[in-house]
């Protein structure tokens, strides 16, 4: 095949393959994640057949990061994490520590040096967000307190495993590997401490500055670019974004881009968009993100599972039993109920996304060996696999627990339960309050103006964007016979008096003026007077020529209307004129 077509063979051969192994994983009742590794097993240097280019695919696999941290990070919510924090964040943390703690031991047995150990541990102690969110949804669990402390709780891993990503280049050295030259950016040979204090540092200075300019500028952007119409121009702004920041941040700060993505989408959440800006992102972020499991299933050398069974035995055995149990564990010391233990025990008994992050990083700085990386890859697949499974058998302690010990099931950690259970309603509540007034301001542009009933729920938003607020005393002048026709004008409330030479018409809230001038490019025919208090939704020239090019259905109907309107003044004059001649 011939070189300069060796990008586009990767990706569509990985689409393909991806596509028809997800299906078949999909069928046999298992997550479509475990199809796309076993398409990059096939496509792999590994097994007979098609191999594709490796190096393309990891440079996809980069930007499957990106955009997967950009989806977390526009889907974090500080209140949640606020709500939970008392389970979460010991939780995940305490977990971290004493999966890490088990990996270094298994690494001791092996032979394999400390910081083989921390990068094995790490990788095995975090489990994939996809996964469990899948197993949630498909559970109905999402939005229950178990859910949203399993939420929670991978939000605080995510953010640990970040945290890890910048220092673990750092530490390499001390811990056996050899740092790479790009990984310091200028820091040299500088003392350890020295070293990790200003790459904390540069963090810090990257997370301020997304923090308190962020949310200032991106939103904005965002509303200024939803105001064009321009659906493609608004997806081309959010990629943009989220892959600027991300490229930007590893350019300046040092940081990584997958810190960097994470940071965008938490400062694009903070907009009235995001919303929109995720579901515009998300079919490229499943894209990029099914060609990374399909690059990391690239890596993965299934001989390992002939080779060392024992050790793949074992890091399963950590995955599964080890961090349930220690799930379990931590749950009830914390004073939960067994319920929710037995639910996140089962759900995050798995390893994902930033186990293969975590994992590559780790090879590249010569801390793990390939065959650390197989083994991680394989506990993985092995138990993303049996997830159901064991989610199916913490079904089944549930029940035995319940039926065997019913006080104990119903007694033991009722009070933080419920404690719990008001600060989610709360959240809840006002989440759905935000919603509902958001609603009712659809309903009442609707209501109100009956017009643009006619068009699509996202052209009633962005026509809520380019309206401006504009309100008028008894007796203004809103428009001037004479002046130019710069802008539309809808009446929300009060009324106005439209002075024709041959009298007065009065308009009321559903009305709109102006619009004549704006569709013939003439001049303003009558002067416009407030007759109370008025409050008007005004629509500029630019603005309206845009939004009516891309509806021209409603330009139709507003032409129509300003037509008989025009005759309608015709007719008056004319019967006024008859009038006064008899």
């Amino acid at each position: 095949m011939h070189q300069e077509v060796g990008l586009i063979a990767t990706v569509a051969v990985s689409f393909v393959f991806a596509a028809i192994l997800g299906y078949g994983a999909d069928r046999l009742r298992l997550p479509p994640l475990v199809g796309y590794l076993m398409a990059g097993i096939l496509m792999g240097p590994f097994t007979p057949g098609f191999v594709a280019d490796t190096a393309l695919a990891g440079q996809l696999a980069e930007m499957g990061v990106i955009l997967l941290m950009f989806g977390v990070g526009l889907h974090f919510s500080a209140s949640d994490l606020l709500a939970v924090r008392g389970i979460a964040v010991p939780g995940a943390i305490g977990r971290i520590i004493l999966a890490t703690l088990l990996g270094v031991g298994l690494c001791q047995l092996w032979g394999w040096s400390l910081g083989a150990g921390i990068v094995l541990g790490l990788s095995l102690s975090v489990a994939s967000t996809v996964v469990l969110l899948k197993a949630l949804e498909e559970r109905n669990l999402v939005n229950a307190p178990s859910g949203r402390v399993a939420v929670g709780w991978l939000i605080v891993e995510d953010l640990v495993m970040v945290l890890a990503l910048v220092l673990l280049p750092a530490l390499a050295e001390l811990l056996g590997g050899n740092a790479a030259d790009t990984t310091n950016h200028g820091l040299g040979d500088l003392p350890l401490v020295l070293t990790i204090g200003l790459t904390l540092l540069k963090v810090a200075a990257f997370a301020a500055m997304a923090i308190f300019l962020g949310p200032r500028i991106v939103p904005w952007l965002l509303t200024m670019i939803a105001r064009t119409g321009s659906r493609e121009l608004f997806t081309l702004t959010v990629l943009a974004i989220a892959l600027g920041i991300a490229f930007g941040s590893a350019a300046i700060f040092g940081v990584s881009f997958a810190l960097g993505a994470f940071f965008a989408g938490v400062v694009m959440s903070e907009s009235q968009l995001s919303h929109r800006a995720a579901a515009d992102s998300l079919p490229l972020q499943n894209a990029f993100s099914v060609l990374f499991f399909v690059s990391v299933g690239m890596l993965f050398d299934p001989s390992i599972l002939v080779r060392q069974p024992l050790a793949v035995i074992g890091a399963l055995a950590l995955v599964i039993l080890g961090k349930g149990i220690i799930t379990f564990l931590i749950v009830i010391l914390l004073r939960y109920p067994i319920g929710l233990g037995l639910t996140l025990a089962g759900g995050l008994a798995q390893i994902g996304e930033f186990s293969f992050i975590l994992a590559g990083l780790g090879v590249s700085l010569g801390l793990l060996p390939h065959e650390g990386q197989d083994l991680i890859l394989a506990a993985a697949i092995l138990s993303i696999t049996l997830n159901p499974i064991v989610i199916l058998a913490t079904d089944g302690l549930k029940k035995y627990i319940h039926s065997t010990w019913p006080s104990l099931w119903e007694n033991y950690g009722r009070k933080r339960q419920k404690a719990l259970g008001k600060e989610l309603e709360k959240i809840r509540a006002l989440s759905e309050e935000r919603e509902r007034q958001h609603q009712l301001k659809m309903q009442q542009l609707i209501e109100t103006f009956p017009l643009f009933s006619e068009v699509s729920e996202d052209a009633q938003e962005e026509l809520l964007l380019l309206f401006k607020a504009k309100s008028a005393p008894p007796g203004e002048r809103v428009i001037r016979r004479g002046d130019r026709g710069d802008s539309m004008y809808f009446i929300s409330s009060g009324a106005v008096e439209v002075r024709l030479a041959s009298g007065a018409i009065r308009l009321e809230p559903g009305a709109f003026f102006g619009e004549m001038a704006l569709l013939t490019g003439g001049r303003r025919t009558a002067d416009v007077i407030a007759v109370d208090f008025c409050q008007f939704e005004v629509l500029e020239r630019r603005d309206f020529n845009m939004f009516m090019s891309h509806h021209p259905n409603l330009r139709a109907a507003v032409s129509e209307m300003a037509q008989k309107r025009t005759e309608m003044n015709v007719l008056r004059q004319q019967w006024e004129k008859s009038m006064d001649l008899s």
